[in-house]
């Protein structure tokens, strides 16, 4: 018996690795860019895992060929795979009754969700690295944090940052890492650099792969279950107390969000548990202008696609609205132009 790829098209597959899953008390992930199995001579499956982006995840063995050795063909795989893909760093998704068996393949436990899920990747000084980069940035003083992923960089945007540099001696504003949509990360951060370059005692950091990225929240980017929402913005709250530890942060601002769904749980699962851990979670109220329309990143996105830049000038900061006007710009304008739907959900 061998691992094989099962295709996400192949419905009477995917179906049986489905009920394989559920025998052991687990859902199905509905964003997967690969899945394999190892069948039985009946074509039954009895391994299976699969894979999104850099991480592994919904791990399965038939109870009755457990100890067989299958979970660590499968793991091997997809590991073998997505090298292949290019993703050498790797993230795993499991439950708390699997940890030792990925710490024996060398994973190491970064985060948790007590009693849920925990989160491992492939490199002993990933996480620990990072904190100890950004721990060499501690400044004296009450220091904040914002966490955004500006796409694109707007006055709502610079709002927030604005309260928080008044309000702090020290805001450590995290950009998203990840090319997520259109707008690729490079411009994002330069629009963000150039917006805040104002404010001397914001420091920017990058977020790598340890917040909301599509490791560690892949909701913030796809169509996702509430229950899951939570679990994985639970997840991610998590990473962000060790982040914040590391800084001496006591208090991050978020602003408010009515429209979005994914980023509504998030503030959510931030407000319940942040204070415990000594920090504050202020959630200002969306900023808006003076006819009444917020300011969203989500709007300005859709005006670019619907070729109505214009009507929303008055949302941007004079850097951004000036690259999107500039020849720069162009490949990210076609681009956003090409998307079906560019709204945040």
């Amino acid at each position: 018996m061998s691992v094989s790829q099962v295709y996400q098209s192949d419905k009477r597959a995917m179906g049986k690795v489905r009920a394989l899953l559920e025998r052991v008390d687990i859902t199905l992930d509905e964003h997967l860019d690969y899945t394999c199995a190892v069948f039985d001579e009946e074509g039954q499956p009895i391994a299976t895992g699969s894979a999104f982006g850099p991480t592994l995840r919904c791990f399965a063995v038939d109870p009755a060929h457990q100890g067989e050795g299958l979970l660590n063909e499968v793991i091997t795989h997809l590991m073998e795979n997505r090298q292949e893909r290019g993703f050498f760093h790797l993230f795993v998704y499991t439950k708390p009754n699997s940890v030792k068996f990925f710490k024996d393949l060398g994973f190491s436990v970064i985060a948790e969700v007590p009693g849920f899920l925990v989160f491992l990747e492939n490199r002993a000084d990933g996480f620990p690295g990072f904190l100890r980069k950004l721990e060499a940035t501690k400044r004296p003083g009450q220091s904040a944090a914002i966490v955004m992923n500006a796409n694109p960089f707007t006055l709502g945007h610079r709002y927030l940052v604005e309260t928080a540099a008044r309000e702090n001696d020290t805001v450590h504003l995290f950009l998203l890492s990840e090319n997520a949509g259109p707008i690729p990360a490079a411009a994002r951060h330069k629009l963000v650099r150039e917006g805040v370059a104002d404010f001397p005692n914001v420091m920017i950091h990058e977020t790598e792969e340890y917040l909301i990225s599509s490791a560690t929240f892949p909701g913030y980017f796809l169509k996702t279950e509430d229950k899951i929402l939570r679990t994985q913005a639970s997840l991610d709250t998590a990473l962000f107390v060790r982040i914040a530890e590391a800084l001496g942060v006591t208090v991050r601002y978020v602003g408010s969000e009515p429209r979005s769904v994914v980023t509504g749980i998030y503030n959510e699962v931030l407000s319940e548990t942040l204070p415990a851990h000594g920090i504050e979670c202020r959630i200002l109220p969306r900023k808006t202008l003076p006819d009444g329309r917020i300011i969203s990143a989500s709007a300005v996105r859709q005006a670019i696609h619907d070729e109505r830049l214009d009507e929303v000038a008055d949302m941007l900061p004079e850097t951004t609205l000036s690259f999107f006007r500039s020849p720069e710009a162009a490949p990210i304008v076609a681009a956003i132009h090409a998307e079906k739907d560019v709204v945040h959900y």
